[in-house]
């Protein structure tokens, strides 16, 4: 039996990893397209801020997977088409088929580019993969404009405070998928650091061959490089090309076993459409937790096993210098949305008792009134 896994993220190497464990006797193969397995993008804004080095964002090496686990490991290995039964793969410069009776789909999510004039410049960057990272050390100048102010937004931005950093956020407050009065408490503490700008949207971006300026509806910045960060999208492509089916969130249509309309074809990670568990709904939840644990399941299904996975909440952290910010359900505004009867409430409290050294905790919480 050969077992094909496109993408080597969280969810791919999970699934990987777990067809070898129940079946050794099968051929798993796995290809990626950069030269990073088991990669933490979120670990990228330490890398940048020099906490860490680019190596430690894969959590296990190649050697790893190759030697301890047998699996045919495949970097800098580019799917450039898929049809029933086979892949046709890019590397070292030349295509070559692979036969699969099974296949994971775990390609991921890929950074939105915004249809701005001169977004082709360089020195405007995206956050996606370890060696993003390294790009971004070596970008030169004092002067940075992010242009979105969500996790990835304020992480970068915390990792360059110590230049003059501009952040550009469309909507009237930073963390937009946060309500305003949590996100009004986060924006004070940004305001501190860097420029934020709100209520602005870029424009064009100017120079000659290298950004040099930011043009928006309110004014200009200069710009030395820039960093990309409205968001993301799920990498769908060879699933059209499979046929395989999309869901109504845009990412590939799963069942609860991680299988797509075609049986012998699964797909888990950030490509693929999960529940929420809160509302009952599809929802695209591109989160690494949730991708590791859509790959085990993935893995154990592709072996004729019969687990489920349930869906997820959406548990999210992220911090700003000493500020911790964490999100978990529905905020109030999505709550509303779904239909909820919504009340909330937000307190500041003590983070820890006073003998340990105390801090500020705001805590807001959203109940359905029925329930």
């Amino acid at each position: 039996m050969n077992v094909a896994v496109v993408g080597g993220g969280a969810a791919g190497m999970t699934a990987a990893s777990r067809v070898r464990a129940l079946k050794p006797e099968w051929k798993v193969s796995v290809f990626e397209a950069s030269n990073f397995v088991s990669h933490a993008p979120c670990g990228i804004p330490h890398v940048v801020a020099g906490i860490t080095d680019v190596s430690s964002l894969m959590y296990y090496p190649p050697e790893f997977f190759i030697k301890k686990r047998g699996i045919d490991l495949h970097l800098n290995a580019r799917v450039v088409e898929a049809g029933y039964g086979y892949l046709v793969v890019e590397e070292n410069g030349r295509e070559r088929r692979y036969d699969w009776d099974r296949l994971v789909l775990a390609t991921g999510a890929s950074p939105l580019i915004p249809r701005i004039d001169g977004v082709g410049l360089e020195n405007i960057f995206t956050v996606d993969l370890p060696p993003d990272a390294e790009r971004i050390i070596k970008a030169k100048g004092e002067n940075i404009v992010i242009v979105g102010s969500g996790y990835v937004g304020l992480e970068m931005a915390e990792a360059l405070s110590s230049r003059k950093v501009t952040v550009i956020e469309m909507l009237s407050h930073p963390l937009p998928n946060f309500d305003a009065d949590v996100a009004d408490v986060v924006r004070k503490e940004v305001e501190k650091k860097v420029n934020l700008r709100l209520n602005e949207r870029v424009e064009a971006f100017e120079g000659e061959d290298r950004v040099e300026k930011v043009v928006t509806d309110k004014g200009e910045y200069e710009a030395d490089f820039v960093i990309l960060a409205v968001g993301v999208k799920p990498n769908i492509e060879l699933a059209k090309q499979l046929r395989v089916r999309l869901g109504e969130t845009g990412a590939i249509e799963v069942d609860k076993h991680m299988t797509t309309n075609i049986d012998e074809i699964f797909a888990a990670g950030d490509c693929a459409e999960t529940i929420n568990i809160v509302t009952g709904k599809k929802a695209w939840i591109p989160l690494a937790p949730v991708a590791n644990k859509m790959g085990y399941v993935a893995g154990v299904n592709v072996c004729g096993g019969s687990i489920e996975f349930p869906g997820a909440i959406g548990a999210q952290i992220t911090k700003f210098h000493d500020m911790e910010i964490g999100k978990v359900g529905l905020s109030e505004a999505e709550a509303r949305k779904e239909g909820f009867n919504v009340e909330s409430i937000m307190i500041k409290t003590r983070s820890r008792a006073h003998y340990y050294g105390e801090g500020e905790l705001w805590l807001k919480m959203v109940v359905d009134e029925n329930k």
